[in-house]
Formats: C-alpha cells, structure tokens, sequence
C-alpha cells in the first residue's frame, strides 16, 4: 500500500469514534527546471504532502489542510479539525462520508516522469530553444510524481498514483511573440523540437503586427484558446452546485451546443494524468457532458448530489464545497479537419493560438472578457496574412459553441494549457462563425 494511503488510513484511527471522517491524501515530488534568455536560470526539486481532513460531528463539518504526514502532525490536523467542527452550525446538506466499496489500486504514474532528471529535461529544454531559429525563449519543462491515497470512517480505502510532464514556453523577436505547449503522463513523450518550432513560427509570423478594427470575425482557435472555452464551461456550467442555486445555463436534454461538440470528462482513459478517485472517495468515470450538441449531465459531490437528488458522479475537490463540483479530465473531441483545412476555408477572420487573463461576467449567459496572447493573425483568402496585435473580447463562450456556429472542428487533439493551469483539457483547433473582438489590449 502506498504511503499516502497509510497517511489516510491513520488519520481514520487518530479520529477514532469521536466523527465521521474522510482523508485524502498526496505525497509527491515536483522538479521543475526553468529557463529565460534561452538559458537556464533554475532547477529546483520538492518532496511535498497535502493532507486533507473532514469530520462531522453530529452533522457539524470541518475540513482542514496540513502538509505533514507524520504521525504527530496528522494527530494534530484532526484535533484542528475537530475543534472547528465543534463551533460551527449543524449542516443540513451534510451526506455522510461514502460507503466502503471494493476499488482496486491503480497505477498511472510513467516510469520516464518518476525517474526525470535535471539533464533530461535540459535535453528537453535545449531542443525547444534551438528549435526556434535564434530567437530568445523562456518558459519551464517540469515533471510532478505522486501517489494519492484516500480512507474514511466507513471502511472504505483507495490509492493510486500519477504522473504529469510539461513542457511550455514563448519565443520572443524583440517585437513578437509565439508560443508552444505539451503535457504527457510521461516525459519520454514530450517533443522539444516540435513544441519549440510551433512556438518560434509563431513568433516570425508575429513580426510587423497591425492593430484590426474591432469588430466579429471568423475565427480559428488553436487547441489553448479552446482548452480555454472548455474549462470555464466545465466549472461554471456543468457544475452541480451552480445548477441547484440557479447559476447554470445547462438544461438536460436540450440542444444547447453545435452537432459538432461533444465533450466528456474521461479521467480513466489513455492519456489519464491523476487521480481515478475524488476527496470523498468516489470513483471517477466516464461521463458525457455534450454528445452531438446536446447537454447530458451535470458533473457532482456528494452534498450537490443529495440536493439535486442523485448520485455523486466523483466530482468532488477541496474547493468544491464553496465552489462546486469541477470536471478535471476534460476532452472536447476531435474532428477530421487539419489546421491548414479550417484556415483555408476562411475568406477574412483571425487566428488566436491561446486567451489570456480571462474573466466571467456572467455565468448563466457565459460572457467571458479576455485577451488574445503570444500569436493572434489575420486570415484573408485562405491565408494567414500577417499578424495582429493582442486584441481584447467580450464573447459568450456557450453561444460561440452555439447550434449552427462551430463550422469545423481539428484532428490535433492534445493536452492544451488553459487558464486554470495545464493538464485539465484535451482539445483540437476548432473553426468558429464569429467572435466579438471589443478592443486592443489596452482596452
């Protein structure tokens, strides 16, 4: 059994018989080399524990943090723990801890990314920055190792462990910037040149950028920026808490997305980076959230089921009983067109590589504001013509993936960075009818 699974295991017997408890615990390592100037500048390596607790006395709940597993500072936690449970309200959405059940131990972590070391990712590193014809890049390749364990006063134990690699970074002209960005379960798996050529392309092709005229224009999103419309979707809309207070724009069984779009959550396939199981112990599945354009489900916790009146679907994170359930394993899926297919059937729109700084205005309608970043270039007569400088939107992320307005959508599935970090969103590029551009990036 896997030391975070003994953690958890004896934060249940340091309870004993005084609350309902659940602990959900990760012990890891990340090493993370960075670089700026085309030079590395920084290798760091850290050993850490997150340990999680949550008693109900008498249905009054805490959930506390740590990040020691040893044995004098789990017994702590739980005496934290149960001290700030003794001075809250009795919860009435309380659901108790989740019944033990027969999940067998999993193990996701890539040897490659357990034994990286500095030089490999230097490789790495040094094949992203020759990869981009001389230009200065800066950016980090990292690698994270982890095991995950989980056990709760019912009886019920689960453990697993994971792996991540990244490899992300600009190169910069003086006056452009492009960008580039990979992430594997194994490190053996992450491409320096390609991801550096991608990056440095875009930073030639971003040479002599011109301000555009706010207005709609087609567009053709690269795999970040759609990443990007995923996530906030996921986390504002299919959101089982946000749907019982009425915050959601989902409404089950209607079509509210175009044919093309079809997004799961699929933390058990192939390319599966974390954790089969949530905080409370459920286990995570395959769910559909949008099958040809239709809205299927909606993804929660254990207290969001109970109000909503149905089953946990292993949603649960330790924000999610301010914030919500949140899907982590997203996957928009593919389609059969290539990224020179999607801009050679554009007569006048923009290419946008990735959004920056973006933020929800309304969550029901899904009006998002935003930046373009490190690659944003005018398309005419099937061509990309010349770059443009970083404009800001203010777009309906639902209505963009509306019915009739996803014209195409890539075969260049891949992990894609998004706003909320890397490693959350597989997706292609994707052709949209329109997109509101409300200004330069000054406003």
């Amino acid at each position: 059994m896997n030391p975070a699974t003994n953690a958890a295991e004896r934060v249940i017997e340091l309870v004993g018989d005084r609350a309902e408890a659940e602990a959900f615990v990760q012990i890891g390592r990340t090493e993370l080399t960075r670089f700026a100037n085309s030079f590395i500048h920084q290798n760091v390596g850290e050993d850490y524990v997150n340990v999680r607790v949550r008693v109900a006395s008498e249905a009054r709940v805490a959930a506390v943090t740590g990040n020691h597993a040893d044995d004098e500072a789990l017994a702590a936690l739980v005496d934290d723990a149960l001290t700030v449970a003794a001075t809250q309200p009795v919860d009435p959405d309380w659901p108790g801890v989740a019944p033990a059940m027969d999940l067998a131990p999993t193990d996701f972590a890539a040897p490659s990314t357990v034994e990286a070391t500095p030089g490999q990712r230097a490789e790495v590193v040094s094949d992203f920055v020759e990869a981009g014809s001389g230009y200065l890049a800066a950016g980090y390749c990292d690698t994270d190792w982890f095991d995950s364990g989980f056990a709760n006063s019912a009886g019920h134990v689960a453990s697993s462990r994971g792996s991540r690699a990244t490899i992300d970074g600009i190169h910069q002209t003086g006056e452009s910037a492009g960008s580039g960005h990979q992430t594997s379960t194994a490190m053996e798996s992450l491409d320096g040149v390609a991801t550096g050529s991608l990056a440095g392309d875009r930073a030639r092709r971003g040479l002599n950028a011109f301000d555009l005229t706010p207005d709609e224009y087609e567009v053709v999103l690269g795999p970040e920026a759609v990443a990007t419309i995923a996530i906030f979707l996921g986390f504002y809309g299919f959101n089982g808490k946000a749907h019982n207070e009425a915050q959601s724009f989902a409404e089950l069984g209607a079509v509210q997305f175009d044919e093309r779009i079809t997004l799961v959550d699929d933390p058990l396939g192939e390319a599966a980076l974390a954790s089969p199981f949530d905080v409370e112990g459920t286990p995570k599945l395959h769910h559909v959230l949008v099958d040809g354009g239709v809205t299927e489900m909606l993804v929660h916790d254990r207290r969001s089921a109970k109000k909503a009146g149905v089953e946990t679907t292993g949603h649960g994170w330790s924000g999610s009983a301010s914030h919500g359930p949140m899907a982590t394993h997203l996957v928009v899926n593919p389609g059969s067109d290539s990224i020179d297919e999607m801009i050679a059937a554009v007569d006048r729109g923009v290419y946008v590589a990735a959004f920056n700084y973006c933020r929800i205005l309304d969550p029901k309608t899904q009006v998002v504001t935003g930046l373009t970043r490190n690659g944003t270039f005018m398309i005419e007569n099937g061509a990309i013509t010349g770059a443009v400088t970083n404009l800001r939107f203010t777009q309906s992320f639902l209505n963009a993936w509306g019915p009739g307005n996803v014209l195409a959508v890539g075969d260049d599935l891949r992990y894609a960075d998004c706003d909320f970090g890397a490693g959350l969103v597989r997706a292609p590029s994707m052709r949209l009818t329109s997109w509101n551009f409300t200004g330069g990036a000054g406003g």
